[in-house]
């Protein structure tokens, strides 16, 4: 069977979203897309070492990772699409923070 290569991120987003239908999940992942953006902050203002900075995939790829262990039962597309899962973990985080989806996926 040929490997499924997308084109575009429009193309892959679908795709992203189909193996992110687990509601406990998906909760992980904006949790943990949500303590990387503030420790980014922090870090920042803080002016912390670059040795800080390790801890943004560790807790963001952390929390993920536990959704699809546990709860998804799938590998992550982070393995075989890492630049485009990482956007679309922040297109779901986004997206769930502007209410255009939810952490149920029955409202994609």
């Amino acid at each position: 069977m040929a490997e499924e290569r997308f084109q575009s991120f429009k193309e892959f987003y679908p795709f992203y979203l189909s193996e992110h239908q687990n509601k406990t999940s998906r909760t992980l992942h904006f949790i943990g897309t949500f303590i990387v953006l503030a420790l980014l902050g922090f870090f920042i203002v803080a002016q912390k070492e670059a040795r800080f900075w390790i801890a943004l995939p560790l807790v963001g790829y952390g929390f993920a990772w536990v959704g699809h262990a546990f709860f998804e039962k799938n590998k992550p597309a982070t393995f075989k699409y890492p630049l485009w899962s990482l956007r679309g973990d922040f297109t779901l985080f986004f997206d769930i923070l502007l209410g255009k989806r939810g952490f149920d996926a029955t409202r994609d």
